[in-house]
């Protein structure tokens, strides 16, 4: 065999033992399922637990609402005429999605400045940051997952609005995450030896 066809032979090997973090946990409806295959997602969450009070199952929750746990997620694309691509919805991205200036005044506020949306420890740790202040500004505790998540759909200044309120499809989505850390909790209780 030649030296080119080894090389490209052990690139093709690389190339299918998958992306790493790139691909989701394969079972997202069970948080057991989730920290047994992503092992550095259990430390991420307990860490963000012990740093910000957030709990593992809101963080959970949270995060499969809004990337089901792919690390690059993005917004679709907005058309003209529906036909013609322009751009993302909006600059959310990573596993917690979120927005550019967002992520830089978390960047800045936690001197954190080599944080990466697309690293799941990071992406924790925003969400500890941000729901703390969600906390501060609204009196959101940090264990309410409807009302935190509210908050970071809508912003602090929306939220404090009540903009949520005439949004219906927002409401249930709301209620999905807030019934989905339910469930992550009551399964976590049965598998704390794995975080």
């Amino acid at each position: 065999m030649s030296r080119v066809l080894i090389a490209l032979l052990a690139v093709l090997i690389v190339a299918s033992c998958g992306g790493g973090d790139k691909q989701p946990p394969r079972n997202l409806e069970n948080a057991c399922s989730i920290l047994k295959e992503k092992k550095h997602f259990g430390k991420a969450f307990k860490r963000t637990q012990r740093k910000w009070g957030v709990p593992v199952n809101v963080q959970m929750a949270v995060l499969y609402q809004e990337s089901k746990f792919v690390s690059n997620a993005r917004t679709p694309h907005k058309y003209i005429l529906g036909v013609l691509p322009m751009g993302r919805q909006s600059s959310a991205y990573g596993y917690a999605q979120a927005l550019d200036g967002t992520w830089d005044q978390y960047r800045k506020e936690t001197r954190n400045r080599s944080a990466k949306r697309t690293d799941i420890r990071d992406a924790s740790d925003f969400m500890g940051w941000y729901f703390t202040k969600s906390r501060e500004r609204n009196g959101v505790s940090l264990a309410d997952a409807r009302g935190q998540y509210l908050n970071y759909h809508e912003g602090h200044t929306g939220y404090a609005r009540g903009t949520y309120k005439n949004k219906s499809w927002l409401l249930r989505v709301a209620d999905d995450v807030n019934s989905r850390a339910a469930r992550y909790g009551q399964q976590l209780q049965g598998c704390k030896r794995l975080w």
